[in-house]
């Protein structure tokens, strides 16, 4: 049964009790004492959210993403927002749970982060997740302390209340993935343990308010069971129809874009990419011959890249498509440039420039489309949460120029990856736009550790084409998340035909992943990476040395820069 929606009062007197025979909900005043009403920026409601929406908030986990991720897997709108979002922000939204993410700090600390009072006064159903639990745990009246005996990795959970919504379905004994220091040593009252490890007594607790914490992180795939306690959390305890799917995403993505833009005109910044390619289709279902797309040739593109794409978009999307050449440009504005951050910057800046350009010649142009995804806003904005860093900057997110002329339309800024490849097939998008691996949008400069040239760009480009060759004919290319070349700004000494040479030394990426926030190295065959080392070597000038990244997301991201 869905819970009424909340109305707080945040105006209303406050006052510090003593948690001893007290009801839950004079522990609200507890919580607004403590976790206070701070207000920060939230993205707008995204398309969807106004029928149902799981709402996570961010106190700093690096699984954070993924608890949406798992949500929304299972057909449930969900977002991410800072813990610290005032109510006003989300209210739009339509929420009917929250999910309280784990985090590095400790409750028990100065100024440890702490959920707002709405959180508990909504009457909504809430989950918390390490962290999130030991902040439940305070808020309502609990204890918690320091671990004598941390606890990383598997453990075994046995449940002890089979009655429990949460476990609907589970056996009675499953694996968990642990990562926890401080512990919970008496619960709020009201609650009860209804499952445990060898370690943790309280493991898992809950009340009769709907009001549930989680020692565990169920949103890892080391939790075997995990997606379906969250799936039982959002279905049997919030009351969720599963409504979120992409055929619904399309439809109701079309009426808000025709709301947005009205007579107005638009431009699309278009790579090839399946990304920019969705926001196309999508946008040209909307508002037909307002959108002119720019296709910018940067200098930056791999081998052949800008005559194929243009032949692909020409024959399946029908639409107008200005290309620019701006390689000089580009490389210009590059030149003596060696840091990754002013790269990613003066590429996105001279992006913008260039389509303000453009829009001048077409006439009166008032947006800016783009293929913004969600995990490009979470690693750009280092203030999404006080306790979250920032990554680094994406060139459609962090690196646009603090003056633009023109709005922003960004459709797909609330979707992960795999979600947008979704809609590209709800679209009817040919097979090789959808699954076209992704490609920065700084292109083949964050590729080239160093300064960027034109005579290391060719290398490159040679190495990517051998290497993008092999893994095709291989079959694999469907299977990684992304495979490429770097171009190291290294130098080693080799032997070629009885003479010495002094060439790059070229590194060979490939990943394996769901959406980008995490990432494997692909297990690739010995021989095929023989072949790739020895065409590379063999067939590209300049390259006498070729190594294999074997780092996962994290401690690395996927791409070098």
């Amino acid at each position: 049964m869905v819970n009424e929606k909340p109305n707080p009062s945040p105006d209303e007197s406050h006052r510090i009790a003593t948690t001893d025979d007290i009801e839950v909900s004079t522990y609200l005043e507890i919580a607004r004492e403590i976790g206070g009403e701070q207000s920060v920026s939230a993205p707008e409601a995204a398309p969807g959210a106004e029928r149902e929406a799981i709402i996570v908030l961010d106190f700093g986990s690096q699984y954070n993403l993924l608890i949406a991720r798992r949500v929304r897997e299972a057909q449930v709108y969900c977002e991410l927002m800072p813990h610290d979002t005032p109510w006003e922000k989300i209210a739009p939204l339509n929420p009917r749970g929250f999910i309280l993410s784990g985090g590095p700090a400790s409750v028990y600390e100065k100024n440890a982060p702490l959920a707002p009072a709405y959180v508990y006064e909504s009457h909504l159903p809430v989950l918390g997740i390490c962290y999130g639990m030991q902040v439940i745990t305070k808020q309502l009246g609990g204890k918690v302390t320091p671990g004598t005996r941390r606890e990383y990795g598997h453990a075994v959970m046995h449940i002890s209340e089979e009655e429990s919504p949460l476990f609907s379905g589970l056996t009675e004994s499953t694996t968990v993935w642990m990562s926890h220091g401080d512990k919970i040593e008496q619960m709020p009252p009201g609650f009860e343990a209804i499952a445990y490890t060898e370690n943790s007594p309280y493991a898992v607790i809950g009340n009769k308010k709907n009001i549930y914490g989680l020692q565990f992180h169920p949103e890892v795939a080391h939790t075997p069971e995990g997606r379906n306690i969250l799936k039982n959390f959002v279905y049997k305890v919030c009351g969720c129809k599963g409504n979120w799917t992409m055929g619904n995403f399309v439809s109701e993505s079309i009426g808000r874009i025709k709301e947005q833009v009205g007579d107005g005109k638009v431009i699309n910044a278009l790579s090839g990419g399946v990304d920019s390619s969705v926001v196309a289709t999508l946008i040209h279902h909307a508002i037909g011959d307002q959108l002119t797309c720019i296709f910018v040739n940067n200098g930056l593109l791999r081998r052949e890249e800008a005559d194929r794409t243009l032949k692909v978009f020409k024959n399946n999307l029908g639409m107008n498509i200005i290309h620019v050449d701006a390689i000089d440009r580009f490389l210009n504005r590059l030149k003596g440039v060696t840091d990754p951050e002013r790269k990613r910057k003066i590429i996105g800046e001279e992006f913008i420039r260039v389509f303000e350009e453009e829009a001048d010649k077409i006439g009166k142009v008032d947006f800016l489309a783009q293929g913004t995804l969600y995990p490009d806003v979470i690693e750009s904005v280092s203030s999404f949460s006080n306790v979250s860093a920032k990554i680094k900057s994406h060139h459609n997110v962090g690196g646009l120029p603090a003056r633009m002329t023109l709005k922003l339309l960004e459709p797909l800024r609330y979707l992960f990856k795999d979600e947008v490849r979704l809609v590209g097939k709800e679209l009817g998008l040919p097979e090789e736009m959808v699954w076209r691996q992704p490609f920065p949008g700084p292109g083949l400069a964050i590729r080239c550790i160093g300064e960027v040239t034109k005579e290391k760009l060719e290398i490159l480009r040679g190495a990517d084409f051998i290497l993008m060759n092999e893994i095709k004919k291989a079959n694999l290319y469907r299977q990684l998340w992304q495979s490429f070349c770097v171009l190291t700004d290294v130098r080693s000494v080799g032997v070629m035909g009885d003479f010495r040479t002094y060439g790059y030394l070229a590194a060979v990426r490939a990943v394996t992943s769901d959406d980008a926030m995490t990432a494997d190295w692909a297990r690739l065959p010995y021989d095929l990476l023989a072949r790739i080392s020895n065409r590379i070597v063999n067939e590209v000038d300049g390259i006498n040395r070729v190594v294999y990244d074997i780092t996962s997301k994290p401690p690395s991201t996927i791409e070098w820069e």
